[in-house]
C-alpha cells in the first residue's frame, strides 16, 4: 500500500472506528471521533512506512475491493500479530473477498515465521464472528460492559 492509498482509506477508517466507539462504548461522537484518530495516527506514526504494519490492499484484477492493517508481533506479544482493520468496500461485500485477504495475510505471517494472528470484533458483528469462527480463530478473551443511566 502506498501512503497516496492510505490517505484515502484514513478518513473512513477513523470516521467507522468512532462511530463503533459511539455504538459500542457510549462516547460522544466528537470524544470518539478524537479518540480514534489519535489512536490510529499512534498506531502508524510513519503512515504507510510505519515499521512492522502490514498494509495490503485487496485487488481483483484492476479493482481494488477492500484492505487489510496487521501488525507484526511486538515486545508486548512476541508471538502474536494483529489484525487492526479488514475492510471490504460495500459495493464488493458478500463475495469472499475478507476471507481471502485473511488467508493471504496468515500465509505471509507464515513465511516470517509468525506462529498466531489475532484480533477483535466487536460482540454484535455476527457476520465477522462468524467468518472469524469459520477461519479457525477462537475467543480468547471477552469483555462485558453495561451502560449505567447517570443519577439525577
Amino acid at each position: 500500500m502506498t501512503e497516496q492509498d492510505l490517505a484515502c482509506l484514513l478518513e473512513s477508517l477513523e470516521q467507522g472506528y468512532a462511530e463503533d466507539l459511539v455504538a459500542h462504548r457510549g462516547m460522544t461522537p466528537d470524544a470518539a471521533l478524537e479518540r480514534s484518530v489519535n489512536q490510529i495516527r499512534e498506531s502508524l506514526p510513519a503512515g504507510a512506512a510505519t515499521e512492522g504494519a502490514l498494509l495490503r490492499l485487496g485487488r481483483v484484477g484492476d479493482t481494488e475491493v477492500g484492505w487489510i492493517w496487521v501488525t507484526l508481533p511486538t515486545a508486548a506479544a512476541p508471538d502474536q500479530a494483529w489484525i487492526h482493520n479488514i475492510e471490504v468496500h460495500e459495493e464488493h461485500r458478500g463475495r469472499g473477498y475478507a476471507r481471502r485477504m485473511i488467508q493471504l495475510i496468515e500465509v505471509e505471517l507464515a513465511q516470517l515465521g509468525v506462529p498466531e494472528l489475532g484480533l477483535n470484533v466487536f460482540g454484535t458483528n455476527a457476520v465477522a464472528i462468524g467468518l472469524y469462527r469459520s477461519l479457525g480463530f477462537e475467543v480468547t478473551s471477552q469483555q462485558m460492559a453495561k451502560r449505567l443511566t447517570p443519577a439525577s
